[in-house]
């Protein structure tokens, strides 16, 4: 049977980053498949894996979200070559109007 080692003093998870908190979830299932965590530990270590888990999924949503965002800021804004004082509205009735006239011509 494993050695029993004290409970360490853990960083609250939220406090962690990211990869700490991926690297600690990693530690903790290497010490379940090598039966290194005594049977007292074993809800505790568990449960701790699990609030990490839910840590780094809140994580990548947030940051999934702000991707989003900034791409879509991306999309929405005019590109470097814009004209500001050029409207793309009027050169959609422009269009409308010479299709229109050339629709005449073809009348006639």
């Amino acid at each position: 049977m494993a050695e029993r080692k004290p409970s360490p003093k853990r960083t609250p998870a939220r406090s962690l980053s990211f990869g700490e908190a991926v690297s600690e979830v990693e530690d903790i299932l290497a010490g379940l498949e090598q039966d290194a965590v005594d049977i007292d530990r074993l809800g505790t270590e568990v449960a701790r894996a699990v609030e990490l888990i839910q840590v780094c999924r809140e994580k990548l949503e947030k940051t999934d979200r702000e991707v989003r965002d900034l791409v879509a800021g991306l999309q929405a804004a005019p590109g470097p070559d814009a004209d500001p004082d050029h409207d793309d509205e009027d050169e959609d009735e422009d269009d409308e109007d010479e299709d229109e006239a050339a629709d005449q011509d073809d009348d006639a």
